[in-house]
């Protein structure tokens, strides 16, 4: 049998080019707290978010191409820059949680900001230890094809020898920024709503008596929404729109039309005042309003039988993977045999972190952690123990586990909310073992767990996936490693103060416009944060409201018999405002246009190619504009600067045009770069 053939990357190992440079350090850092902060944002509004890879890969590469950088120093600052995404995916699946579950009330103190600090950034580095454990053995495997890490690489390659569509990228950042801030001044209406009244029925033959209506409502005018359902396409975006439709045109409507008449406003009114610091007045008035009961109906019965579909649709996403995942756990286990036997080597290609110092990494994270459950969350010595002890078995396998998934599928669809939820059950299943209650801090040592876990699972994906990129391009990986550990300590110290502003932001939005805001409002869904905490608080606390969990679970088994693609996606849409799901429809629609183009015109598959990264890139900065804009409102609010409402009467008529604007540049852009059909496509869309 003929040897196998060594690996050569693009820059060989014996190449002393210019790599861990200052300004590529602090590009990245800056691109992993802007990325970050714009996921973040995206997530608790959307329950989504998008793979930083590309966007990070686009940005440096054409920041770095104005100062003469190399390409080693793009793939750095890539590498950086993509993992404050993680960051924020593991911190808006769990740390809202607590704000919901009532132990963090008020949000924004100090021993919140360190405790929340402390978890996502011992979170992310233990996920960096291991993946410096694992990483010579996974990103060499020839059964792993790490596409999107493929794909990243090849930007940076086509970057070398020709111009780059980066304008695309930072044009639509500019107008979903500029989209933002319209509405916000009231140039245009953001949302129409209307409710539908019914008059008062009694049902034949029975005593049930019913006074319903319709809630009616348009998508919302948010460019980031419809970026979100080009990027993910017509099909899943009309699931998630199902989703809607389900919770705003059957549930909701259903439930409502008979509790209605039985409504005690008077009771509720004086609750209101009781528990809300409004006046009797606005109190009654509010109440009176049927708009506001049948959202009332949807917050408290419907979404929580969403939670029970979400709890479907995430085991069933592990049942698929199950195989992949036992794979996962066995290949953990070999991979750290051959790690250890793997010995030193003098190739810059090849060096991780030392060993001994990953090892105390791991070590010191299990101290933190035992502090943070025992003095923070006030924990028996016991429980704090254990809970150290399964935080290191757990983040391993599931580090482990993450790092495969991305090999197989890409970063972009690693199931991160499915495993943080398995660790959040055996978590809490152990710990009520042991004796734990809610007034024993069970609860937030559950969800302290949970999150660590999450965020070291969010950070071994991302970084294995840049590693490999960098193995293809020839970085090294000691420095790439050093530069996510940096990256993960300015993103774990920043995330806490973006959720902050969003949430101290949407209370005070809240209490200008009429509504109860923070996490798991109407504006601030925050879905999987929810959706831990009833969880944990349902585990250990007992106050779980299992006859809507099951019902949302039965309807979840109804999926899976009905063979609905995504359950999991559906119940998230019940679980988000119409006005959310409907936008990102409208933008999975846009794409559907798109497609049909392709199809009419009959595009080769290199034309396509060239028009689905052009989209992509259009599409990724309309949701990075539209956030950061958001943010900038957002903490505003919080020092209580309001924008003035320049024409609080407009038509809906303009917001109609501003989405078809959106929509046609989403459409005619990516196009119009079709290009020679002869032509070779690069992932890049450069």
């Amino acid at each position: 049998m003929a040897e196998e053939t060594k690996f050569v990357p693009f820059v060989p190992a014996s190449s002393n080019m210019s790599e861990m440079t200052i300004r590529a350090l602090i590009l990245g850092l800056i691109m992993a707290v802007v990325l970050g902060a714009a996921n973040a944002y995206l997530g608790l509004k959307a329950g989504m978010t998008i793979a930083a890879t590309y966007p990070a890969a686009v940005i440096g590469m054409a920041l770095l191409k104005v100062m003469r950088g190399s390409i080693l120093e793009e793939n750095f600052a890539r590498t950086v820059g993509s993992i404050g995404e993680s960051v924020a995916a593991g911190a808006i699946f769990t740390i809202p949680a607590f704000y919901i579950a009532g132990i963090w009330r008020p949000f924004n103190t100090t021993q919140n900001y360190i405790t929340a600090s402390l978890i996502l950034i011992f979170g992310g580095i233990l996920g960096i230890m291991f993946v410096a454990l694992l990483r010579r053995v996974m990103v060499e495997d020839k059964d792993l094809p790490y596409p999107e890490s493929v794909a990243a690489a090849e930007i940076h390659k086509t970057g070398q020898n020709s111009g780059g569509k980066s304008k695309y990228l930072f044009g639509a950042m500019g107008m979903g920024a500029l989209v933002k801030a319209m509405a916000e001044f009231k140039l245009f209406p953001y949302i129409w709503e209307h409710f539908l009244e019914f008059t008062k029925q009694t049902v034949t033959g029975t005593t049930f008596v019913g006074k319903g209506g319709l809630f009616l409502s348009s998508p919302g005018v948010s460019p980031a929404y419809m970026g979100v359902g080009y990027i993910i396409g017509p099909k899943l975006a009309a699931l998630n729109f199902s989703g809607g439709l389900i919770a705003w045109g059957l549930l909701a409507p259903i439930i409502y039309y008979f509790i209605s008449p039985s409504i005690d406003l008077a009771a509720w009114a004086n609750y209101l005042v009781a528990n809300k610091h409004i006046t009797l007045d606005a109190a009654t008035a509010k109440v009176s309003d049927p708009l506001f009961q049948i959202t009332e109906v949807w917050k408290f019965i419907v979404r929580p039988i969403a939670i029970g579909g979400m709890l479907v649709g995430a085991s069933l996403t592990l049942w698929r993977m199950r195989k992949s995942l036992i794979a996962g756990i066995v290949r953990s286990v070999n991979d750290v045999k051959k790690a250890a036997q793997g010995g030193g080597t003098s190739e810059r290609t090849e060096k991780d972190i030392p060993f001994p110092w990953i090892m105390l990494g791991i070590l010191v994270v299990a101290i933190a952690t035992f502090c943070i459950t025992f003095f923070i969350f006030n924990t028996s010595l016991l429980v704090a123990i254990v809970s150290a002890t399964i935080l290191i078995i757990l983040a391993f396998f599931f580090a482990a586990v993450s790092g495969y998934l991305v090999g197989i599928m890409g970063s972009s669809n690693n199931p991160i909310s499915g495993l943080t939820l398995t660790a959040l059950v055996v978590t809490a299943l152990i710990l009520v073992l042991l004796g734990v209650t809610k007034e024993t801090g069970g609860v937030a040592a559950v969800l302290g767990v949970a999150a660590i876990v999450c965020v070291a699972a969010a950070v071994s994906g991302e970084m294995l996936q840049d590693l490999k990129a960098g193995h293809i391009l020839g970085g090294t990986p000691w420095k790439m490693e050093i530069g996510d550990i940096i990256g993960v300590v300015l993103s774990g110290a920043v995330m806490f103060l973006v959720l902050s502003f969003l949430n101290d932001g949407d209370i005070a939005k809240g209490v200008l416009e009429g509504y109860e805001g923070g996490f798991g409002s109407k504006s601030l869904a925050a879905p999987q944060g929810g959706l831990m905490a009833m969880l944990s608080q349902g585990i250990v606390g007992g106050q779980m409201a299992w006859p809507l969990i099951i019902v949302g679970m039965l309807m979840g088994v109804g999926f899976v018999l009905m063979q609905v693609k995504s359950p999991m996606l559906v119940s998230v849409g019940m679980y988000l405002p119409l006005e959310t799901t409907f936008a990102i429809f409208i933008g999975g629609l846009v794409k559907g246009i798109v497609e049909k183009i392709n199809e009419k015109r009959a595009h080769n598959e290199n034309q396509k190619a060239r028009i689905e990264n052009v989209g992509v890139l259009l599409a990724s900065g309309l949701i990075a504009g539209e956030a950061l804009m958001g943010l900038v409102f957002a903490g505003c609010a919080v020092f209580e600067i309001f924008p003035p409402a320049l024409f609080p009467n407009a038509s809906f008529a303009i917001s109609i045009v501003v989405l078809a604007l959106v929509g046609w540049v989403l459409t005619a852009l990516p196009v119009k770069h079709a290009g020679d059909p002869d032509e070779p496509a690069s992932p890049s869309g450069m």
